[in-house]
């Protein structure tokens, strides 16, 4: 049997790879990565960079690829068999990472290579790599670097069954509605659920947890139980709140555990606290300054959000007869005044963003700004509603990218950017290897043979995840480890993605990638007015929220005892920040994935630090908009050279300065967000 998993010629065989090829491919490339980790490891093996490129980073490189594309299907293709497969093998590869990372002989190596037989990418990942063995436990010996491997791998189980309980527990949620409960709900919100209870055998509509049915239930429909019903099956996901069956998803005991063992790993790595050791690869210095300037930015927010919530509040008691709102009516009642204040809706906005319009926009603006032509491309995929794209200048193929749009039963929640293999100027064949990436979203499919229909905030989503793809496809990098998005600091790589989401909001760009599902015409100007003067609509309350999650989880991994009930720092963190507080039952931080099972773990900051970056980035279009209204294409060379094309080749701060030409300022963040009076 050929295995997919081991073809490396071009692109991942996406369509062939079945679960039973998982464990013999992956066996097979842990073997290679071990034998030549035994090779450059020996004392007779040269301490030069080249030379441990072609062996060990070479074996390393396609370990990594096999097992990403085996993770990537684990994320947007999860079925009971893969999902044994993938687990069944998941041990074996933490441990080879954990030992990769702390062998010594492997540390003392790469210590005595002479920085000066390096060019500047490679002292840069050779610094990083020095960095990451620190880390990685390379200096503990005995019993303390036994436990660090046991903690290692612990976590990843914890990890891995924490994201599949909180995907569990979403899927398993259906409601079938009557008609009669669905008033105010779209239309096409309506017909999808309609469609699903019919798949299902089922009468009436079919309501789920999922972001294309939950959100839109939540903001239109005009009856209060139902809201309610939904948003307590959301909040209480896997959870210990959770009705019966679904309790069998609690992750609460995970939670205890996973933080237990992060802070006996910082302890061990001689930090007092996992915050202390999370920051030591990040462009913040301390807990205590995260701390600071989110405090510092909610006192600015503050005042804002006391008067969002003040008008919901008035409007609620005047106009809905609500003089009790309960959690489940804010996103109703919100909705309801911004119809009342702006006299638009986010269902009439989305009339015209089919996504196949949008797409083409956002490409356009892309290959204007930066130079670049954007094209169809083929390439094998895991579910029909996939895409693939090249990215090229003069001809030149810059990299290529796959587009997952559609929220599906067996898809992680969400959206993201991965890659699927970087930028290399291979150690092995001199050639050099384009880069690759994944950008994945969860948006409603179209109905009746009509295109997917996005909100606006979905176009936003859409742009933000770009952003992070060209950051990884633009770069000009060489060097595999700090190519793209390697090597970039935790708190600077939303820099790319939030400094796109700018573009939503220019009309030259804009009107370019509306027309309406049913009659092509553009995006209304009076209507993208009323969008613009909603903008900042509740920008306090969702600063605060934001700021809430981040100090929640920065505090959680400094200043908290795992063996305390972590839900009293949550209620501390609420009182100090939020000016609107959950019902005692609620427990998100139970799918709180982003800090559990996605990397974020005491970086969640990172989204109001970068935020501050990409607004000051962004001022400097701004500054050069052109006679059409759209940025000066100079500005964009600038920009993509500085930032885009460096990736984690220098210091973020290096290169934020290089393209604006001194440190970044808050001013732009205050003022893109309507709060620039408080400066």
């Amino acid at each position: 049997m050929t295995n997919p998993l081991l073809s490396f010629d071009d692109l991942p065989l996406f369509d062939q790879i079945r679960p039973a090829h998982v464990a013999p491919a992956i066996e097979q490339l842990l073997a290679q990565a071990d034998a030549a980790l035994k090779t450059v490891t020996a004392a007779d093996f040269p301490a030069l960079w080249d030379a441990i490129a072609r062996v060990l980073g070479v074996a390393t490189e396609r370990l990594a690829r096999a097992w990403g594309a085996v993770s990537h299907l684990n994320s947007v293709a999860d079925t009971p068999e893969l999902r044994v497969a993938y687990n069944a093998v998941l041990p074996a590869v933490t441990d080879f990472y954990t030992r990769l990372g702390a062998d010594e002989r492997l540390y003392a190596k790469y210590k005595a290579i002479d920085p000066a037989t390096l060019n500047a990418e490679q002292l840069q990942a050779h610094q990083n790599a020095l960095r990451d063995f620190v880390l990685g436990g390379a200096e503990l010996v005995g019993a303390a670097r036994a436990r660090f491997a046991a903690i290692q791998e612990r976590q990843a189980s914890l990890s891995q069954k924490f994201s599949e309980n909180a995907l569990d527990a979403t899927d398993a949620f259906a409601y079938y509605a009557d008609a009669g409960e669905l008033d105010g709900v779209p239309g096409d919100v309506q017909q999808t659920a309609l469609a699903a209870a019919r798949a299902d055998g089922k009468e009436g509509y079919k309501l789920t947890l999922k972001m294309p049915c939950y959100l839109p239930v939540m903001q239109f429909a005009s009856n209060s139980a139902l809201r309610q019903k939904l948003y307590r099956a959301f909040v209480t996901r896997a959870s210990d709140q959770a009705d019966e069956p679904s309790r069998k998803f609690d992750n609460s005991g995970l939670i205890s555990e996973i933080l237990a063992l992060r802070l006996e790993e910082a302890r061990l790595l001689g930090h007092p606290n996992f915050g202390e050791l999370s920051l030591v690869s990040k462009m913040a210095e301390s807990p205590a300054q995260v701390i600071s300037f989110l405090r510092d930015l909610a006192s600015r927010a503050r005042p804002f959000a006391e008067q969002d919530l003040a008008d919901l509040r008035e409007f609620a008691s005047q106009r809905l007869n609500l003089s009790d709102p309960q959690a489940w009516d804010w996103p109703y009642i919100s909705e309801k005044l911004k119809e009342a204040r702006y006299a638009f809706s986010e269902q009439e906005v989305k009339q015209y963003f089919p996504l196949p319009k949008v797409l083409a926009g956002l490409f356009k603006i892309a290959e204007t700004l930066f130079e670049i032509s954007i094209k169809k491309d083929s390439a094998p995929v895991w579910h029909s509603g996939v895409e693939f794209y090249r990215i090229e200048r003069a001809n030149t193929l810059l990299g290529q990218f796959y587009l997952d749009p559609a929220a599906r039963n067996g898809k992680r929640g969400g959206a993201w950017m991965d890659d699927v293999r970087a930028r290399w100027l291979r150690a092995d064949t001199q050639q050099l290897q384009t880069p690759v990436a994944h950008l994945v979203c969860n948006f409603a499919s179209g109905l009746q043979g009509k295109p997917a229909l996005l909100t606006h905030d979905d176009v936003i989503t859409l742009f933000h995840e770009f952003g992070h793809g060209l950051q990884h496809l633009l770069t000009q990098v060489n060097e595999h480890d700090v190519s793209g998005i390697s090597g970039v600091e935790w708190d600077a790589v939303e820099l790319p993605s939030q400094f796109m989401e700018n573009f939503c909001w220019q009309w030259a760009v804009l009107k370019n990638m509306s027309a309406h599902v049913d009659t092509g015409a553009s995006l209304p100007r009076p209507l993208f007015d009323k969008m613009l003067a909603a903008k900042n609509f509740q920008s306090g309350m969702q600063t605060l929220r934001q700021i809430e999650f981040s100090m929640f989880d920065m505090l959680l991994h400094s200043a908290h005892d795992p063996a305390q009930d972590w839900s009293a720092l949550l209620a501390q963190v609420r009182t100090e920040v939020a000016v609107l507080q959950p019902p005692p039952w609620s427990r998100t931080a139970h799918t709180f994935s982003h800090i559990f099972a996605g990397g974020y773990a005491a970086g969640y900051y990172s989204y109001k630090w970068a935020e501050v970056l990409s607004a000051d980035a962004y001022a400097a279009f701004e500054e050069s908009v052109g006679s059409d209204g759209l940025p000066d294409v100079q500005t964009g060379r600038k920009y993509r050279q500085a930032i885009l094309e460096t990736g984690g080749s220098r210091p973020a701060m290096a290169s934020f300065k290089a393209f604006r030409g001194r440190a970044p300022q808050l001013d732009a963040l205050l003022r893109h967000q309507g709060m620039a009076q408080l400066k």
